[in-house]
């Protein structure tokens, strides 16, 4: 046997002999080695300073990098759209195509995942995601302009490999933290949707400049991604489901997928709070493909230099990140001592406050960039409010052992009702808008605008559904308690709900 420095304990090493003081003061002779004990072997060491690394608190760091690699690579086309339009000779419904392929195959295969996320090992999936997209990404970047299909279609496979992570990450970190605890570090996870998100935007462009070809800009997310998916494997890791619960022992009955999703679909809270959800993705996933394009055909409508909107648009992306998550979890957190119903509350009054501001980019767009730049400040702030917020509301009114189909559903229905299609849709109606006038600068410009003054009326109506969940949410936290508590007890005396 080994006893390491720290008293961790390992086959097959030994102690030196060590001095023992007595409590007169005197030291005793060195006690003799055990010729049982041997020492101990390099393996045994790696493996023992492995396990104290796997602390929750850095299983949850990786998995927030490796969901700011997620949506970096998501959103380094869109850094590069025009681009992308300029050598495969697309117009702007062709350009919208790609996210909403991408979302497509994301959304499709997101009940999948959670499904595989409930019963198998969580983090070899993760890993496997993560590595399949990583190298779909790099392959991609060398297809050339005769075959825009296989480059759509390129993109639809990132959105399976990215998928996987997108379901079941937030799962592993609800079984390892509970309460505010819980809370704090799931907005640290979903800070990596606007950080990394901007970070799109500022690795396209950048990349892209430096090489002076736009395919290098996806050459270096996948590098990043294959080394995210290592440190899963090493130090992220598997948790009971349901072992940080407030029950008396760890989860130990599992209900059918049909069960899960029949519970799911009753339960109105959770149902409420994914349409809002879905509101919010359709309005980032539209502003995250169009806002630059609009912003540069308003400079060209004002007779200005043409400034790097990706860049610029990618810092204010992960600035208002930052802000929106920070401000949302304190908000939140202070919230909650007036009113149980704070979380539900919080994203609601965001949405609405949110939708006020982004109207204002279409008006004073045409007159002043930096008047622009600020609505889109200020209306990004409030809308990344309720990113984690949204996700804390799952892990109150879902059992874990739902909770992996529960986030891969959720992120089914906000994809399919949001941004799978607002790339698309707002390029259709540009086009379309187009191709009624004459063609000219000036109404490419106003086209694009009032194709995307669609989204603050969704924004709206997201807002809406988080005040319906408000009226629910309590009593389906209530009921998620009690029927976990149910399954924690032996399978022969648990009667399970639907």
């Amino acid at each position: 046997m080994c006893v390491e420095s720290d008293g961790c304990e390992l086959e097959g090493c030994s102690g030196a002999a060590a001095e023992v003081r007595t409590l007169s003061g005197n030291v005793s002779a060195a006690i003799k080695a055990n010729p049982e004990l041997r020492a101990c072997k390099p393996g045994q060491k790696f493996r023992a300073a492995l396990m104290r690394c796997r602390s929750p608190a850095t299983a949850a760091g990786i998995l927030s990098f490796g969901n700011v690699l997620n949506y970096m690579d998501r959103y380094t086309v869109a850094g590069v759209l025009r681009d992308i339009q300029e050598h495969f000779k697309v117009k702007d419904s062709g350009a919208g195509l790609l996210q909403t392929v991408f979302i497509c195959s994301f959304m499709v295969a997101a009940p999948i995942f959670g499904y595989l996320g409930d019963r198998f090992n969580r983090k070899v999936i993760l890993s496997c995601g993560i590595f399949f997209w990583s190298a779909v990404t790099l392959l991609s970047s060398f297809i050339t302009k005769d075959y825009y299909w296989v480059f759509v279609l390129s993109r639809g496979l990132v959105g399976i490999g990215e998928s996987s992570y997108s379901s079941i990450s937030p799962t592993i970190i609800g079984d390892l933290f509970t309460n505010n605890k819980r809370t704090m570090m799931l907005s640290v996870f979903y800070l990596a949707i606007p950080l990394g998100s901007g970070l799109g935007y500022i690795l396209g462009s950048s990349a892209k400049d430096l090489a002076q070809d736009w395919h290098w800009a996806l050459r270096v997310s996948p590098v990043l991604g294959m080394t995210a998916g290592v440190l899963i494997l090493l130090f992220v890791p598997e948790p009971k489901r349901g072992i940080v619960e407030p029950s008396p022992s760890t989860v130990r009955t599992r209900t059918s997928w049909v069960c899960d999703m029949k519970a799911l679909l009753k339960n109105r809270s959770y149902m409420f709070s994914s349409l809002g959800s879905a509101a919010v993705s359709f309005a980032t996933g539209a502003f995250g493909i169009w806002i630059p394009q609009y912003l540069v055909r308003a400079q060209v409508v004002q007779d200005t230099a043409v400034s790097k909107d990706s860049l610029i648009f990618g810092v204010i992306t992960c600035v208002t990140g930052l802000l929106g998550v920070v401000i949302g979890a304190a908000t939140t957190r202070f919230c909650r001592q007036k009113t149980q119903r704070a979380d539900p509350l919080v994203c609601a009054v965001s949405m609405l406050g949110s939708a006020i501001f982004i109207c204002l980019i279409f008006v004073v767009a045409k007159k002043s960039i930096i008047g622009a730049y600020v609505c889109i400040f200020i209306g990004e702030t409030l809308l990344f409010l309720n990113w984690a917020i949204t996700a804390d509301i799952l892990m109150y009114v879902v059992i874990p052992t739902r909770r992996a189909t529960a986030v891969a559903f959720q992120g089914f229905t906000s994809h399919l009702l949001g941004d799978a299609g607002s790339p698309y849709l707002i390029g259709l109606i540009s086009d379309a808008l187009q191709a009624s006038y004459t063609s000219s600068e000036l109404w490419q410009f106003l086209s694009l605008g009032y194709a995307l003054m669609l989204c603050p009326f969704v924004i709206v109506l997201g807002g809406m559904f988080f005040l319906a969940t408000a009226l629910f949410f309590l009593d389906d936290r209530e009921k998620a308690e009690k029927l976990t508590q149910q399954l924690s007890r032996s399978p022969s005396a648990v009667k399970v709900t639907k």
